[in-house]
């Protein structure tokens, strides 16, 4: 009896995780870990059917017609959710991918966050496209930062300064909430309350020189 409860169980799990169709359904997607795609440039707000050219020209190949419906499902299904977006927040209507480059029409972007492949698509919206910078200053500052995991040890540490060297004013060890009050090229002056309800302010490294990001505005 209990191995066909046990049966039952899975195949629920599998329906719910899977959808009847065998298409896999949406979830919440947001960073967690530093993403290894450093030459990207900032984000851009997608619709449900978009088409993905080789290059900024409607004449050139099409690598992907990439869809996805109230349902929750996805295709095609090779791709997915996790793979295609870097924000995907169905329930604040948020759908984000990151930008390597763009023309005045046109928005190159990774398509496969596990390969890093990019390919062009047309802008419907020039207002769209944000810079990393212009990312954080409206997430960042609306909700928060919250620290990648795998970050380094060394992001924790808050600084008088913009500077690797700078004096160590603090450091964050359990931060319930990391304002963000500025960004400052690779720098951001941040106010943190730690756990022991102490605020700390001054400067966190939100991005390394070679553009990984330890620091992700926590949107929810």
């Amino acid at each position: 009896m209990k191995k066909i409860l046990l049966s039952i169980t899975v195949i629920l799990v599998s329906i719910i995780t899977t959808g009847i169709s065998g298409v896999v359904l949406a979830k919440d997607v947001i960073p967690i870990t530093p993403s290894p795609n450093t030459q990207t440039i900032g984000m851009y707000q997608v619709g449900d059917d978009i088409t993905i050219y080789k290059e900024p020209d409607e004449n050139s190949q099409i690598l992907y017609r990439v869809r996805w419906n109230k349902n929750n499902e996805f295709f095609p299904e090779e791709i997915g959710f996790e793979k295609f977006f870097t924000v995907f927040l169905e329930k604040k209507a948020l759908a984000l991918v990151e930008v390597t480059d763009y023309t005045d029409n046109w928005v190159q972007i990774v398509y496969n966050n596990n390969t890093g492949a990019t390919g062009w698509i047309k802008k419907d919206d020039p207002y769209k496209f944000m810079t990393w910078i212009n990312f954080y200053n409206t997430y960042g500052k609306k909700y928060g930062l919250t620290l990648l995991h795998g970050a380094p040890e060394s992001c924790k540490n808050i600084k008088s300064e913009t500077n690797d060297k700078g004096q160590n004013i603090s450091t964050m060890n359990y931060p319930q909430k990391i304002n963000l009050n500025v960004i400052r090229g690779n720098w951001a002056l941040v106010s943190v309350m730690d756990l022991d309800r102490t605020p700390k302010t001054g400067y966190i490294r939100w991005r390394s020189d070679d553009g990984i990001k330890y620091f992700f505005p926590d949107i929810k």
